[in-house]
């Protein structure tokens, strides 16, 4: 389970001072998909950054089973599994052996890599391209690899920013069942998306960010009652506050 309270981050610009994130706060819950939805620049991956360790919050508070993020981040991401919005793999290596690599990273022996391998090797459908140099893959094949490689360590906690982006639907549909199964396993997934055929389908509760602020929280049914919407793309337009947005966009 995660634990999210009042998170705030500033970045300086030349400008001034950018306050990215304005008191964010949610908690995604064990077997359940929770959905971080907003536009462009609301705050979900500069959130998503602080939760596993890359940034330090300015303010706030994030627990991770029960583990404070600011105390002992080195627990943390043990229990993390985060497919980051970069999906950097080292070119040189073959699939199997990134994945390898980051199972050594994680204190894991042979037999155990070799193991969790060989599972998420069938689960992700990686067995065509497993033993080949990652250069040149695909970006469905790069997203695979860094997914095996982030859950290499069996982690409870799963952090996903955007996984589907650039993939084809045979690819996408493969990644949606693995999703399905990972809840069923009990773990807490947190899922960033733009795409609200996704989100409607796999999310049990959506978070919706916008302007580095929770405009709402709930499950899809619960936002569409709220807005009184049916579709779920009209429910985000409308709790992010986009339609004024667009409007003086199209007048400019």
């Amino acid at each position: 389970m995660i634990l999210i309270d009042n998170l705030h981050k500033s970045f300086k610009a030349k400008s001034g001072p950018v306050h990215a994130v304005k008191g964010v706060g949610f908690e995604a819950r064990d077997g359940e998909i929770t959905g971080l939805l907003g536009p462009n620049g609301a705050g979900k991956t500069t959130t998503l950054r602080m939760l596993y360790t890359l940034m330090s919050p300015d303010q706030g508070r994030i627990e991770v089973d029960g583990i404070d993020v600011a105390k002992d981040p080195t627990a943390v991401r043990k229990r993390l599994g985060v497919l980051p919005d970069a999906r950097g793999v080292y070119k040189r290596l073959t699939a199997r052996e990134n994945i390898e690599y980051f199972g050594h990273l994680h204190g894991l022996d042979d037999a155990t890599i070799r193991a969790r391998i060989d599972g998420m090797a069938d689960t992700l459908n990686m067995r065509d391209f497993l033993d080949r140099r990652t250069e040149g893959f695909s970006q469905g094949q790069r997203t695979k690899t860094a997914i095996a490689r982030a859950l290499v360590h069996d982690p409870r906690n799963v952090i996903l920013d955007e996984p589907t982006n650039g993939l084809d639907v045979m690819t996408t549909r493969g990644l949606r069942g693995f999703l399905r199964d990972l809840k069923a396993e009990g773990r807490c997934v947190i899922f960033s998306s733009h795409i609200m055929q996704e989100v409607a389908a796999l999310c049990d509760r959506i978070v919706v960010i916008a302007h580095g602020e929770v405009r709402a929280i709930g499950t899809p049914d619960e936002l569409r009652d709220q807005t009184g919407l049916a579709d779920l793309e009209d429910v985000f337009v409308r709790l992010a506050a986009l339609e004024a947005e667009g409007t003086m966009e199209a007048r400019a």
